[in-house]
């Protein structure tokens, strides 16, 4: 079954419980495999490591369940499949500046406002951004790919969702990397379910490495040709978690750039 890679329920709860630390979640050490329900280990996000503090400034972790990047100090790029509807929301808490989600040095920000893609419907234009109650300060933001130079070869992913299919979130970030797949062959893989001007495949024809459930909304980045990072895609969907033949699919940030400036703008961000 296709599904989307966000949470819902008791697991949304433990989350924010993990957030405040009333719940630990102990993390993997950096190299150790997960043991997975019925015996079976799969390899750390799916088959990542632990990410170093300050690697990654611009992640964003949801209290919904998603994961986020910071656009700019009051905007976060995150899936639209993450929110409702477009319009006045105060509900969301935006925690960034740690790898850590129980660290007491942790920001936290409410939302005031999401907007959400026109015409979203469940299939594709699969994101969203969410205005901060106030700008955030002292961190990095990530610019977007503004045209298709950068959807290829190498990409990171990271984010506090699941280390395995149907497992735990994490209390600290995990980073992996995972290659570029081609439309063509990322379509042969889904039945031809992959809208191609809009979506962007990533990740190893034997499995093993993946984003997973709870990482929805988070971003895939590369280097660009300055060495700095730049977002190419955002946490979508999937078969499951890092199942051969089965790569994430990612919104193409590229294809929707024009589109989410002028959200941005729009909310003065």
């Amino acid at each position: 079954m296709v599904r989307w890679r966000t949470l819902t329920g008791l697991l949304a709860a433990a989350l924010a419980a993990v957030t405040a630390g009333s719940l630990t979640l102990a993390a993997p050490a950096a190299a150790a495999p997960a043991a997975a329900p019925g015996g079976t280990v799969g390899p750390y996000v799916v088959g990542g490591t632990r990410a170093a503090q300050g690697e990654f400034p611009f992640m964003v972790r949801l209290s919904m369940g998603c994961g986020g990047a910071l656009y700019s100090p009051r905007l976060v790029l995150t899936a639209a499949h993450c929110v409702g509807a477009t319009g006045t929301n105060t509900s969301i808490t935006a925690t960034l500046g740690v790898v850590d989600l129980q660290s007491t040095s942790r920001i936290t920000v409410k939302s005031n406002y999401v907007y959400r893609a026109p015409g979203y419907n469940g299939n594709g234009k699969d994101w969203a951004l969410i205005r901060l109650a106030s700008p955030v300060t002292g961190l990095s933001t990530l610019p977007i790919a503004t045209t298709t130079a950068y959807d290829n070869g190498t990409f990171t992913v990271a984010g506090w969702g699941a280390p395995y299919e149907g497992g735990p979130q994490q209390r600290y970030l995990l980073k992996a990397t995972v290659p570029f797949v081609s439309d063509a062959t990322c379509n042969s893989y889904y039945g031809g379910q992959i809208i191609t001007a809009e979506e962007i495949c990533a990740g190893y024809a034997s499995g093993g490495t993946d984003t997973c459930q709870g990482d929805s909304g988070g971003p895939m980045f590369r280097r660009d040709a300055n060495n700095a990072w730049i977002q190419v895609g955002i946490v979508s969907w999937g078969n499951g978690c890092a199942r051969p033949n089965y790569p994430g699919v990612y919104t193409q940030v590229s294809y929707f750039s024009s589109a989410i400036a002028s959200a941005a703008a729009s909310l003065g961000g």
